[in-house]
Order: C-alpha cells, then sequence, then structure tokens
C-alpha cells in the first residue's frame, strides 16, 4: 500500500466527522450560510481542530465567500496543508552522531517509534544505535533489544532500575567513538503532570548535551492521536519542559480525531514529522502535509 493510500485508510474516521459539516454547505440553502458554517464549525470540533484552529479556519473561509460544499472543500484542504509545511530536521555537525530523543506518555508506542525510526535510517544506508533508557521497565529493555536483534542495530541499555540519563550518556559516547551516525534513544512514559518525572526528562536532555554539546539535535513527542484534546494539553508540557522539534503521531487508523494534528501545529508552531500507520517496521512514513490535508478534507477535484 501507498504512503498516500496508508494516510488516506488512516483518516478515514477524521475525514467522516468531518463530512456533515461540509454537506451541510448548501448554496441558498433557507437555512442561510451563517447557520451552514454553524453545522461545519461543529463539525471541525469534533474532529479536535480545536477553537482557535477552528475560528482561524473559518474566519479565512467565510472571508472567501464561497459556501459550495466542493469550494469550501478544496478552500479547507488548502488552508490545512499550509499551516502543516514541515521544517527541516534537526542534524548534528558533519562526523558526530545525530542524536534523536523520543518522550510522551505511558502507551502511546514510544519503544516501536524509536526500533521504526532506526529501521528507517538503517534503510537508508546510515549506521544506527538505539538506547534503552526506559530503565523502569524490564519488558521495555527486552523489546527494544528485541527490535535490536531483528533490525541488526546496536541496543545501549544496563539493568533495570539504572539512572536512564547514564545510559543515555554512555550510548552517545560509544556512537561517537565507534563513529555512528544516528543515535535513537527511547525514554520511558511519563504524565506531564508529574513534575518530578518531567525534571528526570530534563536530567536526561542535560546529560545528553554535556556526552555532545547540541545535542539532542531532535526531541520528537510520541503523540497517541485517539486522546484528542488531551494530546494538546500533553504538547504544551512537553515542549515547555524540553522544546520538542517535532511530533510524531501514532494510531491515527483508529480515530476520528485526527484534526489534532492540526491543533498542536497550530499553537505550539511544532512541526509533524512522522505519521504511525501499523505495527510493522515500515508502517512509519514522513509526514506529507499535502496529502494529510487531502485525506482529512477529502477534497474532490
Amino acid at each position: 500500500m501507498s504512503v498516500w493510500s496508508r494516510i488516506v485508510s488512516g483518516l478515514a474516521k477524521s475525514r467522516d466527522a468531518l463530512a456533515s459539516g461540509l454537506q451541510g454547505l448548501v448554496g441558498g440553502s433557507p437555512r442561510g450560510p451563517a447557520v451552514s458554517f454553524e453545522d461545519l464549525e461543529a463539525a471541525m470540533i469534533q474532529a479536535d481542530l480545536g477553537i482557535r484552529t477552528t475560528e482561524r479556519l473559518l474566519a479565512e473561509l467565510k472571508r472567501a465567500g464561497d459556501v459550495e460544499p466542493d469550494a469550501v472543500r478544496r478552500k479547507l484542504q488548502s488552508l490545512i496543508a499550509a499551516s502543516l509545511q514541515p521544517k527541516v530536521n534537526g542534524r548534528a555537525p558533519d562526523g558526530y552522531p545525530t542524536v534523536v530523543l523520543a518522550v510522551g506518555v505511558n502507551g502511546v508506542g514510544k519503544t516501536t517509534t524509536v526500533a521504526k525510526l532506526a529501521a528507517r535510517a538503517r534503510g537508508d544506508g546510515r549506521t544506527v544505535m538505539m538506547a534503552a533508557c526506559d530503565t523502569f521497565r524490564a519488558a521495555a529493555i527486552d523489546q527494544l533489544r528485541m527490535w535490536g536483534d531483528r533490525l541488526g542495530v546496536e541496543v545501549v541499555h544496563q539493568q533495570p532500575g539504572s539512572d536512564p540519563a547514564a545510559v543515555a550518556f554512555d550510548a552517545v559516547n560509544a556512537a561517537k567513538a565507534r563513529g555512528i551516525d544516528m543515535v535513537f534513544i527511547d525514554s520511558a512514559g511519563r504524565l506531564h503532570t508529574k513534575h518530578s518525572l518531567m525534571d528526570e526528562l530534563i536530567k536526561v536532555k542535560r546529560v545528553i548535551g554535556k556526552a555532545l554539546p547540541g545535542a539532542p539535535h531532535e526531541i520528537l513527542l510520541v503523540l497517541d492521536a485517539t486522546v484528542g484534546q488531551n494530546g494538546l494539553a500533553q504538547a504544551r508540557a512537553f515542549h515547555a519542559a524540553l522544546g520538542l522539534t517535532g511530533i510524531v503521531v501514532t494510531k491515527l487508523d483508529g480515530t476520528s480525531k485526527g484534526g489534532i494534528v492540526l491543533a498542536v501545529v497550530e499553537e505550539l508552531g511544532v512541526p509533524v514529522k512522522w505519521l504511525g500507520l501499523g505495527e510493522s517496521a515500515d508502517a512509519l512514513v514522513p509526514f506529507d502535509a499535502e496529502a494529510f490535508a487531502e485525506g482529512l478534507v477529502g477534497a474532490s477535484g
């Protein structure tokens, strides 16, 4: 299945949530365009685009002056795509490993995402190392080691209960010594409301920077699309603590709340870089703003 087909399929439920609002836009309806736009507003909020994003998009749609459904759909698609254009990935200076730190709450798929990112980098011809810094759960260490065996990628790890910052430090130093191109660091899931756990993550970031100034070059928040607006609260907290460089959206294929992607980008200015569309190693695809917008809105023509 092509990347485009995966995105369209993954956004089916979110697209359906917008469909009724778009269908209510009938030029010349006795209810009038104002009421029609109220229907669209409700549908956009239901799809979790968020109040702020919805208000901005509606204002621009009304300014365009169309109430014919296909015209509005095409304009909405264009506005969404423009809002989601990606930024350039961070990377290390030549001769040093690029360090990528994956963060997020429990159960969003961080470990699997780290493995998928490593698989893609290895497929692109880069040398790769992974670090098992979720030292709270022995199962997480074992899971990443299993992925490492499957992918042929070395995994730096210590015993459960070890200091995660020490594991990250060792991994970056080992990568420097061996000339590794990329280091992907898995971290323990933590509630964004638990300040002590967030402080520990800040320590991991600081220690990585001591091992390699300027690192981590990417701090990716792994976000479960099914949580809707709670995902925005998560993104706010992690961004405030760490300075996120990108978002990885997982479980997009099981939600009608795909609009949360736009809400996060709109408020925080942090780009979406990857979409998780399944469990296999190749089910992580680079974010495509145009494809995402068309998959979300279902534009025709």
